[in-house]
């Protein structure tokens, strides 16, 4: 049997979590009847995250890792998400237990993420990435104009009820381009809506692949934002900031003020996300890149 981490039980989400705590205490027993369905051999010490357990195996002389998920998280739309592109820039999917929460997967690099790469690398990695997985779109997927519509008929309340985390002229603008992303024309393709440097992972197949996405419809440009604020203070100057967009725009090859907008819509609505439940980092960001881009 495997043994669970100690700094994975200490995780904060468990501290109030009763069902998650049995999870862990269960979690042993499940990994043996998971190999022993799928015809596994652990393969190394488990690894996690903040609420995932990966457990790298071994099926022959293959390689995968199991990944686990506690109760309360929906595997079944990162499932369809991963099968949708099938490798195409993702980590395949083998398998997949429903009811244990738990995939079968390739296994990426556990130690070289992008987050560890300079920007002058990681952002032209990613805009690669965002043309590779810009495949023809799963038709019954949320479309990135929905959520610029939810934006333009939600974030003034959210604004007012922070009493104006930024400036009247900011919202307005912010509410303006997230209108016309609506009702524009957008693209319709695979979008990833979860998008950072973490979750792109060194591999043998690929220089870099996706992990954990989240399937959009839309604009492919949509999320780069993300990538922007989760590492801007690695961007003492405004100006590269401005010129690692740029780099972005020519590299994904996706329209200049499509992409500007979604920066301003993406910065707005994580900022309105982000302070009323106590984030400290991220909204400090946010506010940086609506002075740049509004």
């Amino acid at each position: 049997m495997i043994a669970v981490p100690e700094t994975f039980r200490q995780m904060p989400r468990w501290w109030h979590d009763r069902a998650g705590r049995e999870w862990l205490d269960q979690l042993p027993t499940l990994v043996t009847e998971l190999c022993r369905r799928w015809n596994l051999q652990v393969d190394g010490d488990p690894l996690h995250g903040s609420n995932v357990l990966v457990v790298p195996v071994r099926h022959d002389r293959e390689v995968a890792v199991v990944r686990l998920s506690p109760p309360g998280d929906d595997v079944t739309e990162e499932a369809a998400a991963l099968r949708w592109w099938a490798g195409r820039g993702t980590v395949r999917l083998f398998d997949l237990d429903v009811g244990s929460r738990a995939m079968l997967l390739e296994r990426l690099s556990t130690s070289r993420s992008l987050q560890s790469e300079p920007l002058s690398d990681a952002v032209p990695a990613i805009a690669g990435l965002v043309r590779e997985l810009a495949v023809p779109a799963r038709p019954d997927t949320t479309s990135t104009a929905a959520v610029a519509a939810g934006q333009v008929a939600t974030a003034e309340e959210h604004w007012r009820g922070l009493a104006g985390p930024t400036p009247r002229a900011q919202l307005d603008t912010a509410i303006q381009l997230a209108d016309r992303l609506a009702h524009g024309q957008p693209d319709d393709l695979a979008v990833n809506g979860d998008l950072h440097c973490e979750q792109v992972l060194a591999a043998d197949r690929a220089p870099w692949l996706v992990v954990d996405p989240v399937l959009l419809r839309g604009d492919p440009e949509y999320d780069f934002g993300r990538v922007l604020w989760s590492r801007l203070d690695e961007l003492p100057t405004d100006a590269e900031v401005v010129a690692l967009f740029d780099v972005f725009v020519q590299t994904a090859r996706v329209p200049v003020e499509r992409a500007r907008s979604w920066v301003v819509v993406r910065s707005m609505a994580y900022l309105l996300w982000g302070l009323p439940r106590g984030l400290t980092w991220d909204p400090p960001k946010c506010r940086r890149l609506l002075d740049i881009f509004c």
